[in-house]
């Protein structure tokens, strides 16, 4: 007699149920794989967006630093000319009352020169002074303190400066102080 073994009718079964065993399994794991795939998949969208924010925001507080230097470096001066300006005033407060004594023409003469050299340094600097007579009132550059008829200014515009008004660049120093018309007295 042959020892040939001749597989039993159980080993076939055996070995399908060993195959669908695999196949559960393999399907388990590419299940589970699908999910983690799908979540690192999330993960990544997340940190992408979360990336791109920080950039975006990086990127706002950079220009938003630069913008802050720039200012800071153009108005540097600020504080200074809002002090220098009520010099200035009575330094042409002083000049109108040399001009009234005709013996003093040539302390005039000194103090026009000084004023016009004091005026051209703070021009460089980038101040300037306005001049609102004849202009129409603007609550933002000029303050008003009084409102008077006239027949030659329209309603609303300035009919005389009182003090002058400064800016540095653009922004305002001080308002002018003006009188405003409130157009014909008829």
């Amino acid at each position: 007699m042959s020892t040939e073994t001749h597989p039993s009718a159980a080993e076939p079964t055996h070995a399908a149920h060993s195959d669908h065993a695999f196949a559960e399994a393999e399907a388990a794991a590419s299940a589970a794989t699908a999910g983690t795939l799908d979540l690192l998949q999330a993960d990544l969208e997340r940190f992408r967006d979360l990336a791109l924010r920080s950039q975006a925001d990086f990127e706002n507080y950079r220009k938003r630093s630069i913008r802050e230097r720039e200012d800071a470096v153009k108005y540097a001066n600020f504080s200074l000319v809002e002090k220098l300006v009520p010099v200035l005033d009575s330094f042409e407060l002083g000049l109108q009352a040399a001009k009234a004594n005709e013996a003093a023409t040539p302390i005039v003469s000194g103090m026009e020169m000084v004023r016009r050299q004091l005026e051209d340094v703070l021009q460089q600097f980038g101040v300037e002074g306005m001049d609102a007579t004849g202009q129409p009132f603007d609550p933002n550059l000029h303050e008003a303190v009084a409102q008077e008829p006239s027949e030659e200014v329209p309603e609303g515009s300035v009919v005389r400066q009182l003090r002058k008004g400064y800016r540095l660049r653009d922004r305002l120093v001080r308002a002018a102080l003006v009188v405003v018309s409130g157009g014909s007295a008829h």
